[in-house]
């Protein structure tokens, strides 16, 4: 009984001592092994088991530190990829905006897109140029308008002064006729 009690304290030592080793860090371990280390003249050496048990949770360490790392860095490439993505729906929303807000501020003339305030001036343009030609159109037609009234009493003159010029000259050829019928009685009787 006396060498399994034995052997079942040495497998709880070290069990124990394997589970501190790993929850140790790798410095402690590396000063524990320096310690535990024997000396042979200016040279520390260390057992094969103390080296081996080191080794293997240096590797250990390794890896897990490499799965971190490894995690670390998808995460990090999984987000580089994100924000990637998260730039261009930004880009392509600044540029729908920057459109909405281009076609929101202007105005399609003949197919050209013109800024509000430039559409305002043209058609402003427009309107008083429209504007002017109609009073110098009114004006014109109130300027012709009395030169017709002006033409239609001047016409009227005329045909008054035509009609009198021609009863005068009818009653001058009547008169005349008679005159010239009455010589030509005049004629004949004698």
């Amino acid at each position: 009984m006396k060498p399994t009690f034995t052997l079942l304290l040495a497998v709880l030592f070290s069990l124990n001592s394997f589970s501190q080793e790993n929850t140790n860090t790798l410095d402690n371990q590396f000063r524990t092994v320096y310690k535990k280390s024997n000396n042979y003249l200016e040279y520390k050496v260390i057992l094969k088991k103390d080296f081996g048990d080191l080794h293997n949770n240096v590797l250990d360490s390794i890896k897990s530190y490499t799965g971190q790392l490894n995690s670390k860095n998808t995460l990090l490439n999984s987000q580089k990829t994100t924000i990637d993505l998260l730039e261009k729906e930004k880009n392509e929303t600044t540029t729908k905006l920057n459109e909405a807000l281009n076609k929101e501020n202007s105005i399609s003339l003949f197919g050209m897109q013109l800024s509000k305030g430039f559409y305002s001036f043209i058609l402003f343009t427009i309107i008083i140029a429209l504007l002017a030609f109609l009073g110098y159109f009114i004006f014109k037609f109130n300027n012709s308008d009395v030169l017709i009234t002006a033409a239609k009493n001047n016409l009227e003159d005329v045909e008054d002064e035509f009609n009198s010029f021609r009863k005068k000259s009818i009653e001058r050829e009547q008169k005349l006729r008679r005159q010239l019928q009455d010589e030509i009685i005049k004629n004949r009787n004698n």
